[in-house]
């Protein structure tokens, strides 16, 4: 059932959010539901998680890494000296606080939509990927990237965190753990698939 608050959230991210950040939200809930549908998750939460993973995007960085130092979530020292990561802790945070959300299906994705890490569920794995391939994301694999989600999870998630990988290094930037625990694993499924050819 969906959540009844839908349209008062939709309006706090409308007044939040900049138009094309809340545009994205929209996005990213849509391609959240078309991919739990595909993979047998619970399409409310995906849409749920979708809308909310940026909702603390635009608050200040002040703001923001209050909201960090409240996570029930494990943070690492690299996350803690990278502010670009920090609404995604925020943001489950803030969820959980003023709409009095406790399912861990939505705020776990919401809090790893950024960094990913090894063993993700499904819920974190649908959001992840939404989030990386939703409509409004025009970078330059993206047209392969999101032909091969739609068509097999895992595969997406090999070619997502290989990409996310590429990018750090490139741009000179530290790496989670996490992510890299998330890039071995993925990588370790896309090797045994190969080998089972």
């Amino acid at each position: 059932m969906t959540d009844p608050r839908m349209p008062e959230m939709k309006d706090f991210l409308k007044e939040n959010l900049s138009e094309k950040r809340y545009i994205h939200s929209l996005n990213v809930a849509d391609a959240a539901r078309r991919l739990a549908e595909i993979n047998g998750a619970d399409a409310d939460k995906c849409y749920l998680a979708g809308l909310l993973h940026d909702i603390c995007k635009e608050l200040s960085k002040q703001e923001q890494l209050e909201l960090v130092m409240r996570s029930e979530f494990e943070v690492s020292k690299i996350e803690l000296g990278a502010p670009k990561t920090h609404h995604a802790i925020a943001g489950a945070v803030f969820v959980k606080e003023k709409y009095g959300i406790a399912d861990r299906d939505i705020l776990s994705p919401i809090r790893w939509h950024t960094v990913g890490k090894g063993g993700m569920t499904l819920y974190e794995q649908i959001i992840y990927m939404a989030d990386l391939i939703s409509d409004d994301r025009d970078y330059g694999d993206i047209e392969r990237i999101r032909s091969i989600t739609y068509g097999d999870l895992k595969r997406g998630l090999y070619e997502a965190f290989k990409w996310m990988i590429q990018e750090n290094l490139e741009k000179c930037r530290l790496i989670p753990q996490s992510t890299y625990d998330a890039y071995n694993e993925y990588t370790a499924i896309e090797i045994s698939r190969f080998k089972d050819r």
